[in-house]
């Protein structure tokens, strides 16, 4: 029986450092780790393998479950993938419960709600500050269409990537993403 752990953070420049020592402290002798959303299970590749990998009689382990999932309807498919795997599941900083009873169930639903309703504030709080900015004349959102043969072109006759960006008004990592694997002037 083996306890498993599963680390999540949203993005490149946040740590898995806390989760995964929290892991490990837990028990966990293996901890399937990654750096992307958790919004949908969507490109969740550790997420999958995490779920593949566990077997009946093994504990799946998280610090939090928002790090799970942010929905009640992501978190209800994954628990209900685990139990019918017989895997029990745990969340370090919320306490014991037990989802083979009707109590366990139901506070985990409602953590699961509460998880989702902090992703739906955040969501409402950046689409108030966009909204501020635009009418400000701060924000010019990302273009329509990248016209990476333009990208291209001013590549070749020379101009920088650097210079490619602002003169296309497009991000710097736009202009490497259109020039990975052709010419590049640096």
């Amino acid at each position: 029986m083996a306890v498993v752990g599963y680390a999540r953070v949203s993005s490149v420049g946040q740590s898995l450092e806390v989760q995964e020592v929290a892991l490990v402290e837990a028990g966990c002798g293996k901890v399937f780790a990654e750096k992307r959303s958790g919004t949908t299970q969507e490109g969740r590749e550790e997420l999958r393998r995490a779920l593949e990998y566990v077997r009946e009689g093994d504990t799946f382990v998280v610090t939090r479950i928002d790090r799970l999932a942010r929905s009640v309807t992501d978190l209800s498919e994954v628990v209900a993938a685990l139990t019918a795997k017989g895997v029990s599941f745990r969340a370090l900083q919320q306490g014991e419960f037990d989802t083979a009873a009707a109590t366990g169930r139901l506070f985990l639903t409602m953590l699961g709600a509460f998880a989702e309703f902090e992703t739906s504030l955040r969501r409402e709080r950046q689409m108030e500050g966009i909204a501020k900015a635009k009418a400000e004349g701060r924000y010019r959102g990302r273009p329509e269409t990248v016209d990476k043969s333009a990208i291209r072109r001013l590549n070749a006759e020379g101009v920088r990537p650097m210079d490619i960006a602002k003169r296309l008004k497009v991000a710097r990592s736009t202009v490497y993403e259109a020039l990975k694997g052709g010419p590049l002037v640096s």
